[in-house]
């Protein structure tokens, strides 16, 4: 059994976790943390509010969180001085949060994801190869939509979609245009536009439009509830613990090969 601690267990994504972990066969839940420790015990769980505190009592193999860039650094920064294997879920990262969480990485492994759904990072490797092979003919946009309580924008995913379509392309991130107002001109070739929508209770959509002279390519997921993200994670969990340190993603976690 792979001794495992959830941060933030109170919150949705937390819940869910705790849920799918109560329900494996293979990880077992040593302790978990909340920003509202005294209801740990309804939720029938050992822990606090301070994640080092936690883990020098659980003797935990690794820790999942889903909480906030600002959080998860300090969480890193806590299981690298114990030598507690991560899997980071939380988006919003600046290039210095997210720095710091490398840092960490160099005495721990550490996955780092944007999104941990299995289909989620299938269609983001789908993404790059369609943009490979369709080539310059074509005008390239992400469009997200999530639920009106998400604090960032645009989501994680999004942001890796964009990544990935721009390194495909041959492209910077001075390509990519986050918002379009007004007398804007004609859309520039190399342009890469994200697109951000919130409302309602969207666990989260993304789709990536491929358009062409002719003929439009859309390639969609839609996440209706947040197990698959869960799911992602504790296969995240299962496949980070044991081993080196260092900063991974999902697609480390998947197997997939490395583009040249």
């Amino acid at each position: 059994m792979i001794r495992t601690v959830i941060t933030g267990v109170t919150g949705r994504m937390g819940g869910t976790l705790l849920r799918l972990v109560r329900e494996s066969r293979d990880l077992e839940l040593v302790g978990a943390t909340s920003r509202q420790p005294t209801r740990l015990e309804t939720l029938g769980v050992s822990g606090g509010e301070d994640l080092g505190r936690v883990l020098d009592t659980a003797r935990a193999q690794v820790v999942i969180d889903f909480t906030s860039a600002e959080a998860s650094v300090v969480h890193a920064r806590q299981c690298a001085e114990r030598g507690v294997a991560m899997v980071i879920g939380s988006t919003g990262f600046t290039p210095e949060t997210r720095a710091e969480v490398a840092s960490s990485a160099k005495s721990i492994p550490v996955v780092l994801a944007p999104n941990t759904s299995v289909g989620v990072n299938v269609v983001i490797r789908m993404a790059a190869e369609l943009a490979r092979v369709l080539g310059e003919g074509y005008d390239v946009e992400v469009l997200e939509a999530h639920h009106r309580m998400k604090k960032d924008a645009p989501s994680g995913t999004a942001l890796k979609l964009a990544e990935v379509l721009a390194s495909a392309l041959g492209r910077s991130q001075e390509d990519l245009t986050f918002a379009r107002h007004g007398q804007i001109g004609a859309r520039p070739k190399q342009e890469i536009g994200v697109q951000t929508l919130r409302g309602g209770d969207v666990v989260g959509e993304h789709t990536v439009y491929y358009f062409g002279e002719g003929e439009r390519i859309e390639l969609t997921h839609r996440a209706t509830n947040r197990d698959q993200f869960g799911l992602g994670a504790l296969r995240a969990a299962r496949w980070v613990t044991g081993r080196s340190p260092g900063l991974y993603d999902m697609a480390d976690v998947l197997g997939f090969q490395r583009s040249s």
